[in-house]
């Protein structure tokens, strides 16, 4: 029996994550004067410590936010390039045909201190001592180890112990991984961010001092230790050990930036994504598909149809075909992506039966010729939709996410990601690892996704915002990899087609498809595979199978770590809702 739970409501600030900690401090932020931007720094540096198997302090960040006064939304990028080393001949030599997905290969210039300190300056109101001291004093004392944490390290414990030994001193203290409920500690981090306070507020006023600290990671110590470090050769998931190739230089070459957002019209409702330099159109894509079905999508007691899945998974696999053919940190043409015309030619493409075809639209799409060797691997951990680790570091879309709004309409949706434990090896002087994103390229040239040194790696991550009668109203995301922008089209679905409230539509039952490349190392998919919630009931699972789905039963509460917030222009008020699954998500506001 679908049960539902009521969203938050408030009318001054609401703050939801993956966490506990981190949306108790963006509220205790907003309780404290700050603003949103304040209240979404401070809470993504201490996501960076309460769920160091999902994000660090050497990931990235994009995300998308508008402002009081401002209420265009904008795209904030914190995704670094590739190192000026980084060419596929250089992996050619080494015999690569894919970028590993776990050690110091695939580093890109880390962008997440960047871009959090960009926001604070140009859009907070706080000192930078202000928003990081929360985070300081969770490394100081230690934050509670949730379950997660533990089966991440003891899958890697073997990698630690044999051959990341930095790794083994922080995450296995006396041989074995921290208890869940134990506290864990990284007082090496807390000096880290400590001694980038102390270089800050060397200087006076608040800018000038978020300005010094930007210099103190690119330009100073920071960046100094991981050039070294990065000179080292480690193990990584190909099975040999080798050498990085980010230096000083790519630090100091690259600052974070603001972009322009991609806005997209479904009548009253528009939804707002980064650029195709991530996966983000794809929830375009599908959902400007699904425009043609409209008549065909419904919601009953909650929960969605089978034709709904059906329908909408068939447009996911169409989407996601074009994201690998057409998506990159290149000159794509989401105009035409985007448009009704092509909709309605892809959407002819859409049948009563499963697809098991990769289908990229377009005149002469190309796809990746790898990928033919990939196809039919099983996607590891698939059935479970959270991210997972193996014994060799690969990852499959570790990753956090944090929604706020305050009572002036300040919004923003962040997705941070990259640089946890399992990544790489732990650089001893600063307490963190680097981050694998780069695996994401593809080595073979002419794509739009192509490896190049001072290029973006097309990724997952993907925050969301809405604007209804063209003001913004709604602030969502989710981690999970490839299936971010799944999840986040079933809430989409579940609140705009099936009228439920934020938190009703997060407890709806979800569903992904894994029947496209996955964008991690070693890059595999399988072709009908639909994975769903068994909350949707016997007869939909009987009915998505008997259309040629191989449908996969999830469980009842697996798929997604949804959080969202929302404002009402009319009357000021102001919602919030998080996950339930895994009692990890928290939304928090007054």
């Amino acid at each position: 029996m679908f049960t539902t739970r009521p969203e938050l409501a408030g009318t001054h600030g609401m703050v939801a994550s993956t966490h506990w900690l981190a949306s108790a401090t963006g509220m205790a932020v907003l309780e404290d004067g700050g603003n949103a931007f304040d209240a979404a720094v401070a809470a993504g540096f201490v996501l960076q410590v309460a769920e160091p198997h999902l994000n660090g302090p050497a990931g990235q960040v994009p995300a998308i936010f508008v402002t009081a006064a401002a209420r265009t939304p904008k795209v904030l990028c914190g995704q670094g390039v590739a190192p000026s080393a980084a060419t596929s001949g250089h992996f050619a030599d080494l015999g690569l045909d894919l970028i590993p997905g776990s050690g110091l290969l695939a580093a890109t210039v880390p962008g997440a201190w960047d871009a959090w300190l960009l926001l604070l300056r140009d859009h907070g109101t706080k000192r930078l001592r202000d928003v990081l001291g929360y985070a300081i004093s969770y490394a100081w004392k230690g934050v509670p180890v949730v379950g997660r944490i533990t089966e991440t390290i003891d899958t890697v414990a073997e990698l630690f112990a044999n051959h990341w030994p930095t790794s083994a001193g922080l995450w296995l203290p006396g041989g074995e991984a921290p208890a869940p409920g134990s506290l864990h500690r990284n007082p090496t981090l807390a000096r880290t961010w400590q001694r980038l306070l102390a270089e800050a507020e060397t200087c006076s006023g608040r800018e000038e001092q978020i300005e010094a600290a930007r210099r103190a990671w690119s330009h100073g110590f920071v960046a100094e230790a991981i050039d070294e470090f990065s000179r080292n050769a480690f193990r990584d998931d190909s099975g040999r050990d080798h050498a990085g190739l980010l230096t000083g230089d790519d630090l100091a070459a690259w600052e974070a930036s603001y972009e322009d957002a991609v806005v997209t019209d479904f009548g009253e409702w528009s939804l707002v994504k980064c650029g195709a330099w991530t996966q983000g159109p794809v929830l375009a894509q599908q959902l400007r598909m699904l425009e043609g079905f409209s008549d065909e999508l419904a919601y009953l007691d909650g929960r969605p149809t089978a034709r709904t899945v059906h329908l909408a998974t068939e447009c996911a696999k169409l989407a996601f075909a074009d994201r690998e053919a057409w998506y990159g940190d290149s000159n794509v043409d989401l105009d035409l992506l985007l448009s009704r015309e092509y909709a309605e030619q892809r959407r002819k493409l859409v049948g009563d039966e499963a697809s098991g075809e990769l289908r990229p639209g377009g005149a002469d799409p190309r796809l990746p010729k790898v990928i033919e060797a990939t196809r039919g691997r099983r996607a590891e951990g698939g059935a479970v939709g959270e991210p997972t680790v193996d014994p060799a570091g690969r990852t499959r879309g570790d990753t956090v996410h944090i929604d706020v709004v305050d009572a002036h309409g300040n919004m923003i949706s962040a997705t941070p990601s990259g640089g946890w434990l399992q990544s790489s090896p732990t650089i001893p002087e600063l307490g963190f690892c680097l981050d694998s994103r780069a695996q994401m390229f593809w080595l073979e040239q002419g794509l739009p996704n192509s490896l190049a040194p001072g290029k973006r790696p097309r990724i997952t991550l993907s925050p969301s915002m809405a604007l209804r009668h063209g003001e913004p109203v709604l602030a969502f995301g989710t981690p999970g990899g490839d299936q971010q922008d799944q999840w986040q089209l079933c809430l989409w679905l579940a609140h705009t087609v099936g009228g439920l409230n934020l938190q009703e539509s997060i407890d709806a039952p979800a569903w992904h498809t894994t029947s496209f490349p996955s964008s991690f190392y070693p890059r595999a998919w399988t072709p009908k595979e639909l994975v769903v919630e068994s909350r949707i009931g016997e007869a939909a699972l009987r009915e998505l199978a008997e259309r040629g789905h191989e449908v996969v039963d999830a469980g009842p509460w697996a798929l997604g770590r949804l959080s969202a917030v929302s404002r009402d222009p009319a009357s000021g008020i102001l919602r919030a809702a998080a996950n339930p699954r895994g009692m990890q998500g928290y939304a928090v506001g007054r």
